[in-house]
């Protein structure tokens, strides 16, 4: 089980690098980030995961463009080496850590390729430490960090090509590790969560010119925040000035934050959204969210009933597959977790960034009472 990372000091058990830990079987390790141009016309995400206690790893890129979102599937059995981030025809290269990092796919059956790579503009962000209980069991412990840059490279569907300049194109990305509920559902007595399942989840990084501001928060069915955390952070014009860690300079934490949302009616998608934060010297920022392009969080795995997380297909796989927004619906189970890019205005500022909603279950303060049940 001895590779090439077990020569760096770097050991965080008596394993070796290639053997978790973590003994869950949902232990994961996993990479994700996003691109969309500052006119909000195309919106591409890319999700990459490797399950070591599953044997499984698998990627996904996806494109909201013209109506219409487009996805690209592989799964693998587990590469035996850590550093190989790949399955199939889709690789993650790590060209300088915290600073650069590049996505291919390569030609192959499906209507998909690319060559993007990600420059960071601004350090990396620690996230609160995620963790969820089904009664007294530890189902998610989880550490994440948000980065955010800027894309250069091209991605292809069925031919036609995209040029990506690194001037009009804005991104994010994190890297996330733990475990985490993934693959197939075990078997066994029923889980203490159906009982009354609720997740609300909200989070928004927003690009403004020489900053940015980063948001999330998790809440109970009351609207309790179970997690919550908000920050302004300074960004770069090179990728070569960007410090491989935060610093207390780069980043101001606030002292507290809230949101707004107004769901789209018959839905548990945002129509708008407002966030509000308070900094430690009494200041206020108020940030205004426009929805303009929406993303289906199922086109790079998540809650995919086909190509969902960890789960086993077979020693490699590859798919392809492509629906109109306009007819997606918006109550089901794989439908609900959605992504949008958002015009942002923060005073007289403008942005662009991203709002993740996900909500299951019931949420007081949005007029949820059931698993699926849409706005007024």
């Amino acid at each position: 089980m001895i590779t090439d990372f077990d020569d760096y000091l770097i050991h965080q058990a008596s394993f070796p690098i290639n053997q978790t830990g973590i003994v869950n079987r949902n232990a994961y390790d996993r990479y994700w980030f996003n691109g969309f141009d500052k006119s909000g016309t195309f919106l591409f995400e890319i999700g990459f995961g490797r399950y070591p206690n599953r044997f499984v790893q698998d990627g996904h890129f996806s494109v909201t463009i013209d109506g219409v979102q487009h996805s690209f599937h592989a799964s693998r059995r587990i590469a035996d080496n850590p550093i190989d981030a790949s399955a199939g025809p889709l690789r993650i290269e790590v060209v300088k850590p915290m600073r650069i990092i590049r996505v291919v796919i390569k030609p192959n059956d499906t209507a998909m390729e690319c060559d993007l790579t990600f420059r960071a503009k601004a350090p990396p962000i620690q996230e609160p430490k995620n963790m969820m209980y089904d009664g007294n069991r530890l189902i998610m412990d989880a550490q994440r960090f948000t980065q955010y840059g800027t894309w250069q490279g091209f991605f292809s569907i069925g031919g036609r090509r995209f040029e990506i300049e690194r001037s009009e194109v804005l991104g994010t990305r994190d890297k996330s590790w733990g475990m985490r509920p993934v693959g197939e559902y075990e078997d066994g007595a029923p889980s203490r969560l159906t009982t009354d399942p609720a997740v609300y989840w909200i989070w928004s990084p927003i690009h403004f010119d020489g900053f940015c501001t980063h948001f999330l928060t998790r809440e109970m069915p009351d609207g309790r925040p179970e997690e919550l955390s908000a920050s302004i952070v300074k960004t770069h014009g090179d990728d070569g000035e960007v410090p491989s860690e935060a610093v207390e300079a780069d980043q101001e934490v606030m002292a507290g934050a809230r949101h707004e949302i107004r769901w789209r009616s018959g839905t548990r998608w945002p129509e708008k959204a407002a966030i509000h934060f308070e900094a430690r010297d009494g200041a206020e920022h108020d940030i205004e969210l426009e929805p303009l392009l929406r993303f289906q969080m199922m086109g790079i795995g998540y809650q995919h009933p086909e190509w969902g997380h960890a789960m086993w297909r077979d020693e490699l796989d590859t798919g392809y597959e492509s629906w109109k927004l306009e007819e997606v619906e918006p109550d089901e189970y794989c439908t609900i977790h959605v992504h949008h890019v958002v015009r942002a205005r923060m005073g007289d500022r403008q942005g662009i960034g991203i709002l993740e909603t996900l909500v299951f279950g019931r949420h007081e303060p949005s007029g949820f009472e059931d698993l699926f049940d849409g706005a007024p």
